[in-house]
């Protein structure tokens, strides 16, 4: 057995919230954190784990990604993935309220978008909502070339918007915002917006077809779901 822990901090409670969650699924499993970064090949490293679940500080979402996956068990089911949406959102609520701007006080709607100043608005509010994550860290998250640092910094600041609808999905999924009608929720906005503005417009096509394509991505996903459901009651009631 390893040595005993500090208590986890409570100064914040976000942050003890997220450091509880950790620890306990370091317990369940029955690992050091020593044992845990050697299953990794140190990456994150011993004193990352540990930091992790200290309640001192918001480890990065990587880093939580990680301490799950290596923490799964046979409690877990199927696998880590519920384990997964939970850590997260404890990382958003951590990340929130140690870092966000007080002014964003719920997620943004784009519904009520109607504007290109409003549209960016939104942008930049659900960047703060989901945690005010770095425009590396969003890089990183969306692959090679799709948003560059640079970019994503402009956006962040309010001085540009995503030039296609592919920076815009981007961007969105680096804030989770990574389910098929949010997205085609987000788009239709950004369509709204853009036919209301004459400087845009001339780029209107591309993203009335990537809204689109949303559009068919989510009724086929809700249509795969609902099939699933009703083979799932059909073998029950054999």
């Amino acid at each position: 057995m390893g040595r005993s822990e500090n208590p986890v901090d409570r100064a914040v409670p976000e942050r003890a919230q997220l450091a509880d969650f950790l620890r306990d699924r370091k317990n369940t499993a029955r690992l050091t954190y020593r044992q845990m970064a050697k299953a990794v090949g140190g990456q994150p490293s011993e004193a990352t784990f540990e930091r992790a679940a200290s309640g001192t500080i918001v480890p990065s979402m990587e880093t939580v990604r990680m301490f799950i996956i290596t923490t799964t068990t046979e409690k877990d089911g199927l696998g880590p993935e519920f384990a997964l949406i939970g850590g997260r959102e404890l990382w958003m609520r951590a990340r929130r309220v140690t870092r966000a701007p007080y002014y964003v006080r719920r997620a943004p709607d784009p519904t009520l978008i109607s504007d290109t100043a409003g549209f960016l608005r939104a942008l930049r509010h659900q960047h703060v909502w989901i945690g005010y994550p770095t425009p590396g860290e969003m890089e990183r998250m969306s692959g090679p070339g799709l948003l560059p640092r640079t970019t994503t910094r402009r956006i962040i600041d309010g001085d540009a918007l995503p030039v296609d609808p592919q920076q815009a999905i981007a961007f969105l999924k680096a804030c989770y915002v990574t389910d098929e009608a949010e997205l085609a929720s987000w788009l239709a906005a950004a369509v709204r917006s853009i036919r209301e503005d004459p400087s845009r417009s001339k780029n209107l096509d591309k993203w009335v077809k990537a809204h689109h394509e949303l559009v068919q991505k989510a009724g086929s996903k809700e249509l795969a779901t609902v099939t699933a459901l009703r083979e799932k009651e059909e073998r029950q009631a054999a």
